[in-house]
């Protein structure tokens, strides 16, 4: 790996303007109000999560004295320090839009926010009386003592701080602790006329906590927020059982280090210095905040709304592709291939393949990866289904997959109590690949139906996340898939596919040898371009591959919703390389290649974003698409993203980024989606209208 800062931008600096643009869109006065609202929690959230990963990391690399460099020769200590000072600008700004712009124009639209200092009487005696009747029961006030016997506190949860005074004959303030934990008890509606108005329940607390401490003098009280470290890995090379490993390593997260404190701005001297000691944490890791901690709980004010006028218009998928109701999912796959953009196109056939997998008598096997599923996942249950109805069915439940592992855990039992075989992944390694493959029992033999994706199968996020399916019933593709399962969950070694590449295997390397005929081919004076869309493009030796097929002329044009460590538009290096990133209504997350490759176009799909992590350190597929109708659709779908000018930002060459070109009437990619969806199933709907089927005889 090279390590040059002139050749890459630091991985996390990087994130952070990502997530900047995240809360860009909680500043657009175009946005509409509660999606503003929206965005600015989901950046907040987005930053507690960076905090937990990846600020977690660092300090642990620092704790541990780990001498590595990353691309751009930065040691763990000074990239620190350089996103410490970048995420404290960043939350100064957060807090800016929220009380600056969002709360003023939510007030306006009757959604307000009450200080306790200005409550009418009857709000007053509604909260005196919950407090007594629901808040002193549900929370528990807990006196420190000893900062280091002190009990635990939960990550991303509101709790506050109570300063009392001296008692007598001493003189040092006393302590303690209000933990609101996992309770309900935030956002507490107050009663009114007309206006939804509400205050926070730390708030109620500081007004009314001095009941909770009767005899005594409650000097001040302050809201804080304790972020812990979640950069906690499981061994795998001892031989232990890997779910019981995974359940320690969800309970070390509960009390692993603080990497960040938010606290509010009326804290006292005495009590920061007292949270301090209590948290151990580092000066430079407080946030005194302006406004309430925790910005990602305002998700739940802006769910409140029932406003559809400040809210982005309703979406449901009703375009389902290719697929007919009441024509099996089968006779449709083995009629042709067919590709689905989701959220414009529906979820609901890949649910179909498995729901008819379950309780078609030809289907003799399944056999299905599974990453992050939804709270009542239908596919887990016609999974389960499936094998009590004696199919044999094989899947790869991930359980490292991280913030979902309790849940992945829950569903792996339940799927072993049915009958299915599961198995927890690869050793070593993360199972990212989205596949699942059906064998059916047919005239001519047996056939192998296939789903590829781009994303999980979660048909929750599959109307909130932009990802590709691809279904067919290509007998290579359906060779080479059983032969992945086969490989993955037995001990054979990975063989050759006819089709298929997969990490860490040989997913690098076909996409390099894609970049050097490009390069190859530029060099020779002949047409040459790459066009990609990605989540992050940080693997060094991808991006310095994507420099020499620019500075051999290859047009490349890169859609970049996350992380870029390549610079892009740089004289003598990547002149010839363009990214865009679009952050909008739903989240980017398809992986899709187009490589000209001399008029013979090589369009492929990807679980795997370009990072090191995807290439060396999960099970990835490489899938090529093989249809030729499904291979123009993914090229319009990347022309499209390439020409957005509404959404689009374009990276600029130092990691930051320019404005949309035309955010008010410009072109909007995720709009455009949704109006070719609504025309194609208004095309279908008039077809069936015209379309005259003869019943025979039962």
């Amino acid at each position: 790996m090279s390590v040059d800062k002139e050749l890459f931008v630091n991985r996390e600096l990087s994130w952070l303007e990502f997530n900047q643009r995240v809360l860009d869109e909680a500043a657009d006065a175009y946005v509409p109000l509660m999606e503003r609202l929206k965005f600015l929690a989901i950046t907040a959230s987005n930053l507690d999560e960076f905090f937990m990963v990846r600020i977690g990391s660092l300090q642990t690399a620092i704790r541990n004295n780990r001498p590595a460099v990353d691309a751009c020769g930065l040691t763990a200590k000074q990239q620190l320090n350089a996103v410490v000072e970048r995420v404290h600008r960043m939350v100064a700004r957060m807090y800016d839009i929220y009380l600056s712009e969002l709360e003023p124009a939510l007030k306006e639209l009757g959604m307000r926010r009450r200080s306790v200092t200005s409550l009418t009487p009857q709000q007053s005696d509604y909260l005196s009386q919950l407090f007594d009747e629901q808040m002193a029961a549900i929370l528990t006030p807990i006196a420190v003592h000893d900062p280091d016997e002190f009990p635990l506190l939960s990550g991303r949860t509101i709790n506050v701080a109570v300063q009392l005074a001296p008692a007598d004959g001493e003189e040092g303030f006393r302590f303690a602790v209000v933990p609101f934990g996992q309770s309900d008890l935030r956002f507490i509606s107050l009663p009114g006329e007309g206006d939804h108005e509400y205050v926070l329940g730390e708030d109620v607390v500081e007004l009314l906590g001095q009941r909770f401490f009767s005899g005594e003098e409650v000097v001040s009280c302050a809201p804080f927020r304790v972020t812990r470290n979640a950069d906690l890995s499981v061994r795998e090379d001892d031989g232990t059982d890997l779910l019981s490993e995974m359940e320690d390593v969800l309970e070390e997260r509960k009390d692993s280090f603080c990497v960040r404190l938010e606290v509010s701005h009326s804290v006292t001297t005495p009590t920061l210095s007292f949270l301090k000691q209590l948290l151990k944490v580092r000066e430079e890791d407080i946030h005194v905040v302006p406004g309430p901690a925790g910005l990602k709980d305002m998700m739940e004010v802006a769910s409140a709304s029932v406003d559809s006028r400040y809210s982005y218009p309703a979406w449901e998928a009703t375009s389902t592709g290719g697929f007919e109701p009441g024509v099996s999912v089968f006779e449709t796959i083995r009629n042709g291939d067919q590709l689905l953009y989701h959220p414009y196109d529906s979820f609901e056939p890949v649910v179909r393949l498995i729901e008819e997998a379950a309780v078609d008598p030809d289907v003799l096997a399944i056999k299905q990866t599974l990453y992050r599923t939804s709270r009542r996942s239908p596919i887990v249950n016609a999974l389960m289904l499936a094998a009590e109805n004696g199919k044999n069915v094989t899947v790869m439940v991930e359980l490292k997959a991280r913030f979902d592992e309790a849940r992945n855990i829950a569903w792996a039992r339940q799927l072993e109590l049915a009958g299915v075989q599961v198995i927890y992944g690869v050793r070593g390694l993360k199972t990212h690949a989205k596949a699942c493959v059906v064998v059916r029992r047919e005239t001519n033999g047996f056939r192998r139906y296939c789903h590829f994706g781009t994303g999980n199968y979660n048909e929750s996020t599959a109307g909130l996340y932009t990802d590709v399916s691809y279904m067919t019933a290509n007998a290579d593709l359906g060779h080479d898939i059983i032969a992945w399962f086969n490989a993955t969950t037995g001990y054979s070694q990975l063989q050759q596919f006819r089709q298929l590449h997969t990490a860490p295997v040989s997913l690098r390397d076909r996409l390099l040898a894609l970049i050097e005929f490009e390069t190859q081919q530029a060099r020779s004076g002949l047409d040459a371009g790459i066009s990609a869309k990605v989540n992050s493009l940080v693997d060094p030796d991808v991006i310095e591959a994507l420099y020499t097929a620019s500075r051999a002329g290859v047009k490349i044009r890169l859609n970049v919703r996350g992380i870029c460590c390549l610079r892009p538009g740089v004289s003598g290096l990547s002149e010839n390389i363009s990214v865009t990133s679009v952050i909008d209504r739903f989240l980017e997350h398809a992986r899709l290649f187009h490589f000209t490759h001399g008029g013979d176009n090589q369009v492929l799909l990807s679980s795997a974003d370009l990072m090191p992590r995807n290439l060396d350190r999960r099970v990835e597929l490489l899938v090529p698409i093989l249809d030729d109708d499904c291979r123009r659709q993914v090229i319009r779908i990347l022309e499209l993203c390439h020409s957005d000018t509404a959404k689009g930002r374009r990276i600029l060459e130092d990691g930051t980024f320019a404005a949309p070109k035309d955010p008010e009437s410009g072109i909007r990619s995720q709009l455009e989606f949704q109006a070719r969806a609504t025309a194609r199933h208004k095309a279908q709907e008039d077809a069936r209208r015209t379309t005259f089927t003869p019943l025979g005889p039962q």
